[in-house]
Order: C-alpha cells, then sequence, then structure tokens
C-alpha cells in the first residue's frame, strides 16, 4: 500500500496546457476516483501517475519517495486499461504471469501469486482457456489479474468497465468494491460514469479543464457542491437550475415563486429532482409536462416553466400524468435548496 502526494502538477503538450496545477493528497489505502466530462484531464492525470507521461512541472510522491523521474516499472503501480489488452495466443495462465516472467521471477513465486489471484478473482476454472473462450467480464477479470500478480502499491484503473454491457458493468464494479475490501490497497480509477464514481469512491476528485473543482466523499459532493459544475455533474438526474434575484430577504426565481435567502443580487438556484414535488396548493412555480420517464420504482417529468426553462421532478408516487397537463410544483419537506453566485 502506498499514500500519493501531487504537488503542482502540471502537463502541456506545446502549447497546450492539458493539466493546470492540480495538488491531492491520496491517503494509503484510500479509493480515489477521477471523474469529469470528456478532455478534462482525468485520464492524463492517471498516466502522469503511472509514469506514462512525463510532468511538465510540480512533484509527484508515492510514499515520499519523489518519482518524478522513475520509470513505470519501478513505482510500485499497476494499471488496468480501458481495453482488456491480453494476448490472443496465450492462455489466461500465461496472460497474468507475463509481466513476473518478463521480470525473471522464480517459477513457484509465480504460480503462487497466479494461483492468489485467480482465486481472489474466482477465475480459476478458466486458467487453461484463451481469452476468445471467454466473456468481456471475464476477459476484464483476467485483466484485473494480471495486475494484482504484481502486488502493486498502488492499482490504476482508467475507465475498466466501459467496454462491458450494463449488466456486467454492475457485476464487475461490485468485484472491484470487494477487491478493494480484500486488498485494501490504494486503488485510483478514473470513470466518465458518476454511478461508478459514488457507489466505488471512499473520496471523489471532480476534474474541470485540467484543475480539481472538488474533492470530497460522495456524500459531501451530492450534499454540499462547492460550486454549480459540481453540483450539475454529480447526480443523476442531474440537478435542476434556476435563475433567480436576491433582495437580502428572499429570492425571486425567474420561473416564478419565491424562496428565503439573505443573499443579494442575480444568482443560480439548485434543486435536485426528488426534492421537488406536485403539490395542489402553494406551488413554488407552475410547469407544463413535456415528457415522462416511467423506471418502475419512480417516474421522471421532464417539465417546463411559464419562462421555457427545463426541469426534472422525481415522483414516486403511483399517479399518472399526461403530456401538456399543467402542474403546481412545490418543495419536499427535507429539500435543499443550494445558491451559486
Amino acid at each position: 500500500m502506498a499514500s500519493l502526494t501531487l504537488s503542482q502538477v502540471r502537463k502541456s503538450y506545446g502549447n497546450l496546457e492539458v493539466i493546470k496545477g492540480v495538488d491531492l493528497d491520496i491517503q494509503d489505502g484510500e479509493f480515489i476516483v477521477f471523474v469529469g466530462p470528456s478532455g478534462c484531464g482525468k485520464s492524463t492525470l492517471l498516466r502522469i501517475i503511472a509514469g506514462l507521461e512525463d510532468i511538465t512541472s510540480g512533484d509527484l510522491k508515492i510514499d515520499d519517495r519523489l518519482v518524478n523521474d522513475v520509470r513505470p516499472s519501478d513505482r510500485g503501480v499497476a494499471m488496468v486499461f480501458q481495453t482488456y489488452a491480453l494476448y490472443p495466443h496465450m492462455s489466461v495462465r500465461k496472460n497474468m504471469a507475463f509481466g513476473l516472467m518478463q521480470a525473471k521471477k522464480p517459477r513457484d513465486e509465480i504460480d503462487r501469486r497466479v494461483n492468489a489471484a485467480a482465486k481472489t478473482l474466482q477465475i480459476e476454472a478458466y486458467l487453461d482457456r484463451t481469452p476468445k473462450a471467454l466473456s468481456g467480464g471475464q476477459r476484464q477479470r483476467v485483466a484485473i489479474g494480471r495486475a494484482i500478480v504484481r502486488e502493486p502499491d498502488v492499482f490504476l484503473f482508467d475507465e475498466p468497465l466501459s467496454n462491458l454491457d450494463a449488466a456486467l458493468r454492475v457485476q464487475t464494479r461490485l468485484e472491484i468494491a470487494k477487491l478493494h475490501e480484500r486488498l485494501a490497497t490504494t486503488m485510483i480509477y478514473v470513470t466518465h460514469d458518476q454511478v461508478e464514481a459514488m457507489t466505488l469512491a471512499d473520496r471523489i476528485v471532480v476534474l474541470r479543464e485540467g484543475l480539481i473543482e472538488q474533492v470530497g466523499t460522495p456524500k459531501e459532493l451530492y450534499d454540499s457542491p462547492a460550486n454549480e459544475f459540481v453540483a450539475g455533474f454529480i447526480g443523476s438526474p442531474k440537478m435542476n437550475f434556476f435563475n433567480a434575484l436576491g433582495d437580502g430577504e428572499k429570492l425571486t426565481l425567474e420561473a416564478g415563486g419565491t424562496l428565503p435567502s439573505d443573499q443579494e443580487g442575480s444568482v443560480r438556484v439548485g434543486i435536485r429532482p426528488e426534492d421537488l414535488i406536485v403539490v395542489k396548493t402553494k406551488p413554488l412555480l407552475k410547469a407544463t409536462v413535456d415528457a415522462i420517464e416511467y423506471l418502475g420504482e419512480a417516474t421522471y417529468l421532464h417539465l417546463k416553466t411559464a419562462n421555457d426553462e427545463n426541469l426534472i421532478l422525481k415522483s414516486n408516487l403511483d399517479e399518472s400524468y399526461q403530456a401538456g397537463a399543467e402542474l403546481k410544483v412545490g418543495l419536499t419537506k427535507a429539500a435543499k435548496v443550494h445558491v451559486f453566485k
């Protein structure tokens, strides 16, 4: 296991700066997830930690050891890529053992590590198969096993589930969570899928345009987003946003209605879909049903306000609605209203 420290890490390609001064401390044994939109720098940052990209400036330490110029193979890290990158002509056993064989480890040591990893990942029955005889989820477990046999201090995952179908994504995600619990090793995981981030992470690092917007537990990011970007990125369906004007006592929404607040001037008000409810009296605002998504345990109502703003309301009530219907929308008793400058 290992801790990591990134101090003002920057990465440029010519005049293009993609990582713009990242400071981050990762504790020994933590499961950290990097999230953000495409092009935000999350995979580049992971590759910097792996040693596959050079640092333009700043310092990267693993267990207080400066590793800026240390080769990837000497950093004590192992990486699982988006593509499985398995050798098609080799058995699962040989795929998992290949790196150790290249490092000239003793045969009995290789067998011990491969067998232990196969047991951990429940792929013992597949050791003599070739990759073409495996499902996508099994292949990904082999790729993870190839990393485990190295017994690294840090595991790096670069969107490892993106090639799997929905059911396999859920299953493999649970397996990765259990793997972290068993190994208690530092893991850094890159994904664009916030569900993966929320379910796996001890802490989430939200990136945008090469900078960290917020670091926190899934609950901290969901309940107390630092800014409108984080609020809109974390949560599915995403948070509703409204333009509003404050006078020091209340906020008046452009979409209609007021909320008590000591804010002054133009602000943005954020309310999550589950914090809105259809009411009969004293609405916050009125809206028209634009579309309906029925998901069994809940119904998502896509609404349009009088000033043509879009919002989503999550209803758990067994009520039917029709497109075009006019609804009165209020807040649940436990509603939390977020205000952003």
